[in-house]
């Protein structure tokens, strides 16, 4: 290489997982050894191992822009570190460079260094749609085991028979099987799935195997760019726990906050073409880049007094002969002086969701409702479910048991094969799926996408209308085509929400954002007055947005009584080889709950057993609640009125509180006995 160029050391081996193999790429300027560079020197001097990966001084620019100067890092053997940023500022580059994947642009000076010998991991792309099943490809994954089990099948040298077997009974070779399977389980694929070809799985489930093969592999590096982005929350909720357990180092750069936090022992942010590193989870980074910003600006603050009080001095005394000297000393102190920088606040664009009007509830139902694409073979059968206005649901389920069935049959995006919905007149739905990415027009600008929505406007107020969706005048002419991930996201966003829908449904909606756009997606849903149905594999933006679940699993769909923590509980616990008898009772569990809501459902449909309640009678009870809620509110925010001392004061005063006091009491009594008639009356 030339001088000044970036500079990339060390042994790697690369886990290809497009050939389902790793190839080992030595450096040739480099001598190698007999062993690994972690045995420590006989010397006594020697006590540390180095790094496992050493990023220093780094400097790299892409058509002019720099994304690294002077970035230094060091990685120790065993750390599990979290890689974070904002969208483009070069998280995933970082990956390029470490891997030897450089794209064109001007790479300065700086060096990345990888630990000799060690092993390196990491998903190039899907495994291709071939004939081999997908227990073979991960196991083929691990090219040591793979190899060296070829070799004793034809190897006829006893001697060499012998290390062989040696050699595999310290890699843990016979338990390959065993392992590979409970990684594909814990990544969604059923034990049957593992003896199917390849060829038979969409590429989303072929990822899968890839991330799967490289975790099998258990490479000394494994480095993961947005893993969770192909796995629904399930698959998320085993890669954490997966990863909290993994023997070696890994970088993984995510957006998932709940990962973040459990998962990682570091954290290693990308700010200001710097790199920050730093131990704990990504909550401990926040705080702890808070209090940096906060010391940072008072420094700046006592430095910027002594520079404006040095200044003065010079200015008043350089001209006279008997202070030049000393007005030269400090002119040179000021040059030689750091000035201190407090980064900037990266701004994140909100997302904006206009108030809708209240409609009386329930505004959706679904009666003995089949659901599917084909007539007579329905994904989802017999389903009934109701949604009120205020309703938060998050939706839970295993990919491919139909959860986007579900919200598609309810958005009107599918036909229902059997039973009967009934809405809210003058009901409204916005529905937004990652897969209408596809359908914004490429070759076509953010204004012309904004346009369709009012037709008759000026030009003006369609910019003013793409300006709220957070498309400034610098980006709002730009082509759809060439807006990142997160920018489509937005635009569609604004989209599917501009005809203030009483219903707004999220088909995992956060793949493409990063963790401050993430933030303001979930400020801004707890802010939307209507009801929500979200699908997201985020458990941190579930649990901040609803409050309840519906488990869709076996061609059903009912509610579950239980919160996401109780849910992944089972998950975790279901995903396991049969065999495991502990693991299997967890997943009859999970089973029966769905089973007893089932059971509820059809009870429910029983006329005789459970007449159902009529609209004036929800109706009834629910205004009845509120009443109770509105009284007994009032009542203690004048309880707390009264219990201040100084309200006693004045007697007028007092009186009249007391008096409203009473008042309110028999309002709330009233209330309470009202709503208790209403539920004997429904019961009845």
């Amino acid at each position: 290489m030339p001088q000044n160029s970036l500079e990339i050391e060390g042994r790697l081996c690369l886990a290809s997982l497009a050939t389902g193999d790793i190839a080992a790429r030595p450096n040739p300027s480099l001598t190698r050894r007999s062993e690994p560079a972690i045995r420590a020197r006989k010397t006594s001097q020697r006590t540390y191992p180095p790094p496992m990966l050493q990023i220093n001084d780094l400097t790299f620019r892409i058509d002019g822009r720099a994304l690294f100067e002077g970035a230094s890092a060091q990685i120790a053997d065993g750390w599990k570190v979290g890689l974070v940023g904002r969208n483009g500022t070069g998280k995933s580059t970082l990956l390029r460079i470490i891997r030897e994947e450089l794209n064109k642009g001007e790479a300065g000076d700086g060096s990345v260094r990888i630990n000799r010998g060690a092993k390196m991991g990491y998903v190039l792309q899907e495994v291709p749609a071939n004939d081999l099943t997908l227990l073979d490809v991960v196991l083929e994954a691990d090219a040591e085991r793979a190899g060296l089990m070829r070799e004793a099948d034809t190897c006829e040298d006893p001697d060499r028979i012998g290390e062989i077997h040696e050699r595999l009974a310290d890699i843990d070779a016979w338990s390959g099987e065993a392992r590979a399977a409970e990684i594909l389980v814990g990544l969604g694929f059923t034990q049957n799935d593992l003896s199917r070809a390849c060829k038979e799985f969409s590429g989303g489930w072929r990822m899968r195997a890839a991330l799967g093969g490289v975790l099998f592999a258990q490479p000394d590096l494994l480095m993961l760019d947005e893993p969770t982005n192909y796995l629904d929350l399930e698959g998320a909720a085993w890669l954490e726990t997966y990863l909290r357990k993994y023997p070696h180092t890994v970088v993984i750069v995510s957006h998932d906050r709940d990962l973040l936090n459990r998962s990682v022992t570091h954290i290693l942010a990308l700010e200001n073409t710097k790199l920050v590193l730093q131990a704990g989870g990504y909550d401990t980074y926040l705080q702890r880049r808070a209090e940096r910003t906060q010391h940072l600006a008072a420094q700046k603050e006592k430095q910027d007094v002594q520079r404006a009080h040095m200044q003065s001095f010079i200015d008043r005394f350089k001209a006279k002969a008997s202070k030049a000297a000393q007005a030269q000393s400090r002119m040179k102190m000021l040059e030689k002086m750091t000035v201190i920088t407090v980064p900037l606040a990266e701004r994140t664009i909100p997302f904006k969701f206009y108030e809708v009007e209240e409609l009386a509830s329930p505004i959706l139902e679904l009666d003995k409702v089949d659901m599917g694409y084909a007539p007579g073979k329905p994904v989802l059968d017999r389903v009934s479910l109701r949604l009120d206005f205020d309703d938060r649901i998050a939706i839970v389920g295993a990919n491919g048991q139909g959860k986007t069935t579900l919200v598609k049959s309810i958005a009107q995006k599918l036909p229902l094969l059997q039973g009967v919905r009934r809405a809210s007149k003058n009901l409204r739905i916005g529905y937004f799926s990652q897969d209408q990415l596809d359908e914004l027009r490429a070759g076509e600008s953010v204004l012309d996408h904004v346009r369709d929505l009012i037709p008759n406007a000026t030009q003006a107020g369609v910019r003013a209308l793409a300006a709220q969706f957070g498309f400034g005048a610098e980006k709002c002419e730009t082509k759809v085509d060439k807006l990142s991930g997160g920018e489509k996201v937005r635009l569609l966003m604004g989209l599917t929400t501009y005809k203030k829908p009483h219903i707004l449904i999220l088909d995992e909606p956060t793949s493409h954002l990063d963790i401050d756009s993430r933030e303001a997606l979930i400020y801004a849903l707890n802010e939307f007055n209507g009801a929500l149905l979200i699908i997201t594999h985020d458990t941190y933006l579930a649990e901040a947005t609803a409050d309840r679940l519906w488990l869709v699993n076996n061609g059903k769909a009912n509610p579950y009584e239980g919160d996401l923590a109780d849910y992944k509980a089972l998950v975790l616990a279901a995903d396991r080889p049969e065999e495991n008898k502990q693991h299997a009772i967890a997943r009859a569990e999970l089973a029966a709950a769905a089973a007893k809501e089932e059971e509820r459902s059809a009870k429910a449909e029983k006329p005789k057993s459970a007449p159902k309640m009529s609209f004036k009678q929800k109706h009834r009870i629910e205004q009845a609640e509120k009443d109770v809620e509105k009284a007994r509110a009032a009542l203690e925010l004048l309880d707390r009125d009264l219990g201040d001392p100084d309200t006693f004061t004045h007697k007028a005063d007092a009186e009249a509180k007391l008096k409203g006091r009473a008042k309110l009491q028999a309002q709330l009594d009233a209330a309470e006995a009202e709503w208790l008639e209403a539920l004997e009356a429904a019961e009845s």
